[in-house]
């Protein structure tokens, strides 16, 4: 049978979702190792407001859309002149590898000053704790930043598995360090970042990139003998694409998107929440990520591709039902999936996290928190796939703007939020922003480009998430009643397999009616969960 753009479509995201899945159990994992040694202390908030600044940096010169940005220019370059491509490919590794050099410098010296400005909650020992911790994990920009764009020519080869290799790499070495320097607190986990950073980020790219050829590349002189390399770094810092790249980067580079700070305010703002709120914060955070990574990223990813080259032939039916498929597809799987999650919040959090110094005591403190995000993980896959269709129409302006006003509007809330409502604030503006963001990017893609992307959503979809209410009532029920019955009945059974039986008791609950509703209402929903 001969596969669609839709079905090619479909399979690109299931393996996006199923390296992204990869990627965030391996990070759960690392997190779990944090939990374990420091619980939500004091210790475990200076740990992850460490990365504010790095991940900033990360940020301003657009690292994470690097794929987004760099491809489509590359691939063209190496198309229509190999030699060529190698001096873009070149100019832009240089200047990328100069800039970020250049501002981790900057923030390294000025490190006590930044402490103070990210950690405004935490006191003069444990800002100093925060700047040391940052001189260490500051680095390592060094090696992401230049490791994007020699990934990016493994993405132009469509060879995939050293890219999906990196966090597991980047994680372990993160987790060997925190295991390996038990006595210097959370000091050996930013040791395992520098060290994962080198090599995941770098070493590893760049390893299977000179085993490589690119496409259309010449035999290399100094190869020896078959010219497989497929790395060559010229001393060239000029190329007349570079202006091209920084045109559609810009947008990026100096737009403060909500879905990028999103993290940076939890950071920031949860030091003001006392003692631990940063920690319980970024743990309720990393598992809403699970299902915005997995539905929601790997879906924005992977119709990317398959929307560009709609928008390149200038295909506007083609490109609304692509964006159509992608958005039905993705919200009919994340609806039921963030029912479940918030029913089921609390003994998620115990199953993964309790144990060593986490207690259910910080699962019910993280639970409510969880609850508030997972709210969002809808809108996410609805920004995700829309901000995508953008890029693909060479529109990085319009998304930067939208997310830069989201986030000016929203900013001056926390300080009251936070002296309110604590924690609970946080998460609850954090979830807000991105409500306002994705409503104003789709109310500005329907006012430029139709409602065709959209007609023929708002039935099946809100029919769907209707479904989906008494089934997380009924699941949430079952997740709240199980634990006491269970511990009646086994009380020798011990906290891990207690929230393991409740996830699955709860999943039961949660799945048959949902299955015979959605056969009744809206059997579109499973037919597309059986391709």
């Amino acid at each position: 049978m001969r596969l669609t753009a839709t079905h090619k479509m479909g399979i690109a995201a299931v393996i996006m979702a199923g390296s992204v899945l990869l990627s965030r159990l391996m990070g759960l994992v690392r997190d779990k190792v944090v939990s374990w040694r420091f619980g939500a202390g004091s210790e475990a908030d200076i740990y992850f407001a460490a990365f504010t600044v790095p991940d900033f940096i990360n940020y301003l010169l657009a690292g994470g859309y690097m794929s987004i940005t760099l491809i489509p220019l590359l691939s063209r370059r190496f198309e229509e002149d190999p030699e060529d491509g190698w001096r873009f490919f070149s100019a832009v590794f240089w200047w990328v590898t100069l800039a970020v050099a250049a501002l981790s410098a900057g923030a390294w010296l000025l490190a006590p000053e930044l402490a103070r400005l990210v950690g405004p909650g935490f006191d003069a020992t444990e800002q100093a704790r925060l700047s040391f911790f940052l001189r260490i994990i500051l680095p390592a920009q060094v090696f992401f930043l230049p490791g994007a764009c020699v990934s990016a020519l493994l993405y132009i080869r469509k060879q995939f598995l050293a890219p999906a290799l990196t966090p597991l790499v980047y994680n372990g070495c993160i987790i060997a360090g925190g295991l390996l320097a038990p006595g210097q607190g959370m000091e050996g986990f930013c040791w395992g970042v520098l060290a994962g950073a080198a090599l995941g980020a770098f070493a590893l790219p760049v390893l299977a990139a000179t085993r490589t050829r690119a496409p259309g590349a010449p035999p290399l002189p100094h190869d020896g003998h078959d010219g497989c390399s497929g790395l060559r770094l010229l001393p060239v810092l000029r190329h007349p694409s570079l202006k091209r790249l920084l045109l559609l980067a810009l947008p990026l580079m100096i737009g403060v998107s909500v879905v990028v700070v999103d993290e940076q305010f939890v950071r920031v703002f949860g030091s003001l929440a006392g003692e631990g709120a940063v920690s319980l914060l970024n743990y309720a955070r990393r598992i809403m990520l699970v299902p915005v990574g997995v539905v929601a990223q790997a879906a924005g990813v992977a119709s990317y591709p398959f929307l560009a080259s709609l928008a390149a032939k200038g295909d506007t039916p083609g490109f609304d039902a692509t964006l159509n498929a992608a958005l039905r597809g993705s919200l009919f799987i994340v609806l039921p999936l963030t029912g479940y999650m918030i029913a089921t919040a609390l003994p998620t959090l115990g199953l993964i996290f309790e144990g060593g110094r986490f207690s259910g005591q910080e699962s019910l403190g993280a639970a409510p928190l969880l609850r508030i995000m997972l709210l969002s993980v809808p809108f996410w896959v609805i920004q995700q796939i829309v901000g995508r269709a953008f890029y693909a129409c060479q529109n990085t302006i319009t998304p930067a703007v939208v997310g830069t006003l989201a986030t000016l509007a929203v900013l001056p809330l926390y300080p009251p939020a936070v002296a309110r409502f604590g924690s609970y604030g946080v998460a609850g503006l954090t979830t807000l922003s991105l409500f306002a963001y994705t409503i104003a990017l789709t109310a500005l893609w329907t006012r430029g480009r139709g409602w065709g992307a959209f007609r023929g959503l708002a039935f099946p979809v809100g029919v769907n998430a209707l479904i989906v209410l008494p089934c997380t009532w009924l699941a949430w029920k079952c997740a709240a009643l199980s634990p006491a019955l269970l511990a009646a009945r086994l009380p020798w059974l011990p906290p891990f397999f207690l929230h393991g039986i409740t996830l699955t008791a709860a999943l039961v609950a949660f799945a048959l009616p949902y299955v015979a509703l959605a056969r009744i209402f809206v059997p579109e929903a499973l037919r597309w969960k059986r391709r």
